[in-house]
């Protein structure tokens, strides 16, 4: 069986699912897919529009096909049970699919919508970028989440059982967004926080995507 991931590469939950292989070492094709424009028939294969899905494609061409970021991730955790990033411990599984969600549902949110929308993906379209926006949300509507992740981490490596999670990859891929936006947190306010996101993002299987990403937006 072979994986292909259909999404766009500035997706930060289509990067959340790259990164998770290249952690792993599992092999997959990227297949482009805008959500802004998709195919005909996407809701078909993904039905609330969203990006990333995996398509799971047979010898003969036939495909099933794998909605969800998160589904993703725990579906080739157990496919590729080496290099685990989903622990098994129940109470430290419990933290890593709380911050998972966290990170995927309202922080997602706040840097896409209040900051990489209006500037990198509005200049993307060739449309002026909104900072006024962009600075509202991170004046107002970001500092609470970054206070909650900076408690969380507070002097420590990663999130959640000493090592690299889940957590720790899910968390990261939005904060790329919102670089590529021109924006970054403040290390003052928030130095463990920056200090971790440092090291995530000069991991290899950060480093490449974010190259590629950054020659893609110019």
């Amino acid at each position: 069986m072979k994986y292909v991931i259909l999404g766009a590469p500035l997706s930060p939950f289509v990067r959340k699912v790259r990164v998770f292989c290249a952690e792993k070492g599992i092999d997959y094709d990227l297949e482009p897919i805008t959500p802004f424009d998709p195919p005909q028939g996407w809701t078909d294969i993904s039905p609330l529009g969203r990006i990333p899905v995996l398509a799971l494609v047979e010898d003969d061409g036939s495909r099933r096909y794998l909605p969800d970021s998160s589904v993703i991730c725990a579906f080739l955790e157990q496919m590729h049970p080496d290099k685990p990033l989903i622990p098994v411990e129940p109470v430290a599984r419990g933290e890593m699919l709380w911050l998972e969600e966290y990170a995927d549902s309202d922080l997602a949110a706040c840097i896409g919508l209040g900051i990489f929308r209006p500037v990198a993906l509005a200049g993307l379209m060739g449309q002026e970028p909104d900072l006024a926006q962009a600075n509202q949300t991170i004046e107002n509507d970001l500092p609470k989440y970054l206070d909650y992740l900076e408690a969380q981490i507070g002097d420590r490596e990663f999130f959640v059982e000493d090592r690299l999670t889940l957590a720790d990859i899910a968390v990261a891929t939005s904060f790329v967004n919102m670089a590529h936006s021109g924006f970054s947190p403040d290390a003052t306010k928030w130095p463990n926080l920056v200090a971790f996101l440092e090291r995530m993002h000069g991991r290899d299987s950060f480093a490449g995507f974010i190259a590629a990403e950054k020659k893609m937006l110019g």
